[in-house]
């Protein structure tokens, strides 16, 4: 039906049937893939990713993925055995560029290795502090017969046109793929969940008193072991959870943090943002979810 004048935007539903479009112009049913760069680390947040391009994937291609690997234990002569007709797929999130050079790497290797069949990158969000190593990349970039980006926002659409010399469709994180989530009783009228890394501002002075501050970027106990796609699964599953446990227990929420905005969206949290050290929360939700009651923009 269409949306009536006035009528509050389901920021949640559109990002999911754009999640859906995406997926189904490079994939349909019993598509053979490959998800590449696993999470292997404890930031719920690219776990988040992880599972919503799981979900997607099943759901396009009724397949699990042919090949998972991760940034340390990539095989490119693995891939290479695998059917020319396998897509391959780079996990999605905010790695494009030169802050985190381990998943950039990776990248950069595949893309000059893996020549023989398509790679799509997910939606990711870009960012160099080095133009060098940018120019270095649009050169891998340009000489890849079957590249196909996609980005969160933007800035990053508009960097990839000017540095990169590539188009960058505009899509969703895929973590909005995983849909509304059970919210657990609140224990803290406000929650900070705030930046402890190399994205990290000084936000010191925005946040009121009383407010418990936290981060989570360290693993609970529990975590399964194993190094296969379903072991891998239940690790993302497991950060994920420990996530959502943690931003149900404030009332309310503010937060640096990308994903701290998207599972508070996905659970129905009211919350306010603030940005990460280049402006790539504030270009999410200015492309994707600025509309929503939830969600406000702090100074």
């Amino acid at each position: 039906m269409p949306r009536t004048a006035g009528e509050p935007v389901d920021v949640v539903a559109a990002q999911r049937a754009a999640l859906d479009r995406l997926y189904r112009t490079h994939l349909r049913a019993g598509s053979r893939y490959a998800l590449i760069d696993f999470p292997d680390h404890a930031n719920v947040g690219d776990s988040a990713i992880w599972l919503g391009e799981l979900a997607m994937l099943r759901a396009v291609t009724g397949r699990e993925p042919d090949h998972v690997a991760t940034w340390h234990d990539f095989d490119a002569a693995a891939l290479a055995r695998m059917p020319a007709d396998t897509v391959v797929l780079l996990h999605g999130g905010g790695n494009l560029g030169d802050i985190w050079p381990h998943h950039q790497h990776l990248r950069e290797t595949i893309l000059t290795q893996v020549r023989d069949r398509p790679v799509v990158q997910l939606p990711q969000s870009i960012h160099f502090r080095d133009l060098a190593a940018a120019r270095r990349f649009a050169g891998i970039v340009a000489a890849h017969p079957a590249f196909t980006l996609h980005v969160r926002d933007r800035p990053s659409a508009a960097f990839a046109a000017d540095h990169l010399g590539c188009h960058a469709g505009l899509a969703p994180d895929s973590a909005f793929a995983l849909g509304p989530q059970r919210r657990e009783p609140a224990s803290a009228t406000l929650l900070a969940l705030m930046r402890t890394d190399a994205e990290r501002r000084d936000h010191a002075t925005a946040l009121p008193d009383g407010a418990e501050r936290v981060d989570w970027l360290e693993d609970g106990p529990g975590l399964p072991a194993g190094t296969s796609p379903s072991a891998r699964e239940r690790q993302a599953r497991h950060r994920l959870e420990r996530g959502l446990r943690l931003l149900s227990r404030g009332e309310r929420v503010v937060t640096d943090r990308l994903h701290g905005h998207i599972l508070a969206l996905l659970l129905g949290i009211p919350h306010s943002v603030l940005d990460n050290d280049y402006g790539k929360v504030g270009a999410y939700v200015a492309a994707w979810t600025a509309a929503s009651p939830l969600v406000r923009r702090a100074a």
